[in-house]
């Protein structure tokens, strides 16, 4: 069996060669005897691969010293309770509701205090990024919350929020790595690695030291504390390790790639090829307003709930595979990640123009 495209949002599809290198260091990495799924995470043989992969990813992103970088479980949806149970000091937080995760993560901090919903597109389901220029931000607020591409409706902030002076936090899962990123302009940046980074089950939090405090909120969990991880450098308990291993190849192969200035040129290429077609297609179209258009996350229909199933089956009997939209919107959508080729993008649109021919 040959490779398929994989259009998935997420298990997704990584670059080929660290799969072909972790296939290799499989039962033997690096002269140990054993394979890294085997591995103490308190060997020196892990600390390096632990060590290694933090400073690859602070390169790529040219993170300041003064912030921390954590590998941590419980994927991002754990972060929609850790962030408010260590951050929420004044018990206020303020939030944009732009997609489904940011909706879950306001919902999720209701559970922690005042949550105002400052901004939100949801009028329009999801299709479009609302004005963040001036926005009627608390003055106690401890924080103001971003969900940065909406990986299910396919928006991207082009602007940051203005916060008014206020911490942002930003769950960055579905375009993280994906361009460059000025990490002082966020208090926390994090993200799932399960989209465009590596395996998945873990999640990665980028957070400036002055937000890791012992004064967390009564009942805050020792594992759920920032504290706690960041102070044993992400080995309080056993870490997924393997997964760590692998984002960290995958750090490399940004690296050798170019970094981030060169994969947002590719990235910006392939979405061209698409959005470009669909444009011009009588048959699809996308659904997001082109302004607010994402790199990573591309949703289009046929407007025929049939015809979308039809165009999935085929596409799937093609090697194009995992087309099929959220549940909660229908349609297509094309996750086309970092390690997407461009040749993927091609093939698509190529079978989007047969099909478009004989379904017309």
């Amino acid at each position: 069996m040959s490779r398929v495209y994989n259009f998935s949002a997420g298990p997704a599809v990584l670059p080929e060669e660290v799969l072909k290198e972790a296939a290799e260091e499989m039962l033997d990495y690096n002269g140990t005897g054993m394979s890294v799924m085997e591995m103490s995470h308190r060997s020196a043989a892990f600390k390096e691969i632990i060590d290694t992969a933090e400073k690859d990813l602070r390169d790529l992103m040219n993170i300041p010293d003064n912030y921390k970088v954590l590998f941590l479980q419980g994927g991002a949806s754990q972060q929609f309770a850790m962030i408010p149970m260590n951050l929420m000091k004044n018990k206020v937080a303020d939030y944009i509701v732009t997609g489904q995760w940011a909706k879950k993560a306001y919902q999720e901090a209701q559970k922690y205090g005042k949550v105002n919903k400052i901004a939100s597109s949801e009028d329009k389901t999801f299709s479009y990024i609302p004005d963040v220029s001036d926005l009627p931000v608390s003055p106690d607020a401890d924080y103001v919350y971003i969900c940065e591409n909406n990986t299910i409706y396919g928006t991207k902030y082009r602007q940051l929020p203005n916060t008014k002076g206020k911490t942002l936090v930003a769950d960055v899962s579905s375009c993280f790595l994906s361009e460059p990123v000025d990490v002082t302009k966020y208090g926390i940046i994090y993200g799932g690695v399960q989209k465009n980074i590596g395996p998945a089950g873990m999640v990665i939090v980028i957070i400036r030291e002055d937000l890791i405090t012992e004064d967390v909120l009564p009942g805050t969990p020792t594992m759920l504390t920032y504290k706690t991880h960041a102070d044993a450098g992400s080995l309080y308990n056993t870490p997924n390790a393997y997964c760590i291993y692998m984002c960290g190849k995958v750090f490399k192969w940004l690296k050798s790639m170019g970094g981030l200035e060169e994969m947002k040129r590719r990235n910006e290429e392939k979405a061209k090829i698409l959005y470009d077609f669909l444009d011009e297609s009588k048959l699809f179209h996308g659904t997001v307003v082109p302004e607010d258009r994402s790199l990573m996350n591309v949703p289009f229909v046929t407007g025929d709930k049939e015809m979308d199933a039809k165009f999935v089956k085929e596409a799937t009997a093609a090697g194009l595979v995992n087309l099929k939209g959220h549940r909660t919107v229908g349609g297509m959508r094309a996750s086309i990640y970092n390690a997407m080729p461009k040749a993927g993008v091609e093939a698509l649109v190529a079978f989007m123009k047969k099909f478009e021919e004989e379904n017309a």
